[in-house]
């Protein structure tokens, strides 16, 4: 087998857009005709761009290479320009390469992605969610009303089964890096918090996020008022170059600290977990540097006693690609998910996968175990200006200013 063709779709996201503005959908094939499905996550560049370096890498490291030799690929990508170090876009672009090779290899040898690295310890795999609003609910209320995000959760619990939920009302992402929150911003956690807690009292597992916003001082304050309500962890507290730091946090709180969803490759995994900085680690897929990396990421994480719940806020075949690393991990503890995988994520996919009270059911089918409908994702092209994610600009209000959503 030879590596031949490539194809790159961005697809725009409808509304709402929970899972980001657009996917980015990476599909390659074989002389011999196998395809195989991967999905790019890291965009710090526009689409068109982070589409060049896409052919670029895949020209220039993966074209006419034997697909199983992804420790070479890597190791070309990895050390491109002189470099041999992390750098998120080229290591996404080959990513979701990556990926798309793992796929197209189960497909050939008729297998599912995890039958070729040891198999699976699991056949169903406890996943968490955001909270949403619904249709009917205007998204600037919901984000700030902690009785709406109780009453999504406890929606949650009791329709679909879910053991975890996650929130993030701590305040705006800015470009200005960590800083302290507001009281206002202390009180409304805290008040989401108890909110939450009280609905689903001990059903449901609560995952805090922010997204690196505090300093130091600030998400140990913080975490001091969210503690009385026991969350299963506390998401990246401070900046994730700061690794050190996030270290300080876990060492000072009784809330677990996870982290890594903007990390790439084991080196900076590394740096995390030498610091102490995480006890659950959340790689995710079409970022890290493809599944392989990730694996050892994951056991570099068990010999630190640490867990690992792949992050998700990208389309269903980087979904595909968690669930399989996910079923044949022995620290694995929870699978991100958009709600419970339906909506436009799962007509991509000809159907949401079988949903089994809180947990989702791996298929057996061969490669990550989707096909992806190139029909409709050709579809819905994205033909806006902005980013799959933003960060806001202007500081944020020392008084708390209200909280636009994750």
């Amino acid at each position: 087998m030879r590596l031949a063709g490539l194809d790159v779709i961005v697809v725009g996201n409808p509304p709402p857009g929970f899972g980001g503005r657009y996917f980015i959908f990476v599909k390659v094939t074989t002389v011999c005709g196998i395809a195989g499905w991967g999905e790019v996550y890291a965009a710090t560049v526009g689409p068109a761009a982070m589409q060049a370096v896409i052919a670029d890498v895949f020209a220039r490291h993966m074209e006419g290479e034997n697909p199983e030799n992804i420790e070479l690929m890597f190791r070309r990508v990895y050390s491109a320009g002189f470099s041999q170090r992390p750098d998120p876009t080229v290591m996404g672009a080959f990513s979701g390469l990556e990926i798309a090779c793992w796929d197209l290899l189960g497909k050939a040898r008729e297998r599912p992605v995890h039958a070729l690295w040891g198999g699976r310890l699991r056949d169903r795999l406890r996943a968490y969610t955001y909270l949403y609003p619904r249709d009917d609910q205007d998204p600037a209320s919901f984000y700030n009303d902690p009785d709406a995000s109780a009453e999504a959760a406890a929606a949650l619990v009791e329709r679909h089964g879910f053991t975890a939920v996650k929130f993030d009302p701590a305040g705006p992402y800015t470009i200005h890096g960590g800083r302290q929150p507001a009281m206002a911003e202390l009180d409304r956690a805290e008040a989401f918090c108890r909110a939450v807690r009280a609905a689903v009292g001990d059903r449901a597992d609560l995952l805090f996020g922010t997204h690196g916003q505090f300093t130091t001082s600030g998400a140990i304050r913080l975490a001091r008022r969210i503690e009385p309500y026991d969350p299963l962890w506390f998401e990246e507290p401070v900046p994730p170059d700061n690794p050190l730091e996030m270290g300080r946090v876990a060492a000072a709180v009784r809330v677990p600290v996870a982290a890594g969803e903007r990390l790439t490759t084991k080196q900076e995994f590394a740096a995390l977990l030498r610091a102490g900085g995480a006890g659950v680690v959340q790689p995710s897929l079409g970022r890290v540097g493809g599944l392989l990396e990730a694996r050892k990421i994951a056991a570099m994480a068990e010999g630190f006693n640490a867990q690992v719940a792949p992050h998700l806020y990208a389309g269903p075949v980087a979904w595909a690609a968690a669930a399989q690393l996910a079923a044949s991990l022995p620290n694995f503890l929870l699978l991100e998910t958009i709600l419970t995988g339906g909506g436009f994520h799962g007509a991509l996919i000809g159907g949401a996968w079988d949903w089994d009270d809180g947990h989702v059911r791996l298929p057996d089918r061969p490669g990550l175990g989707v096909e992806l409908d190139e029909a409709l994702a050709r579809a819905h092209p994205w033909r806006g200006e902005r980013l799959h994610l933003e960060m806001q600009a202007e500081e944020a209000d020392p008084r708390g200013a209200r909280f636009g959503g994750g």
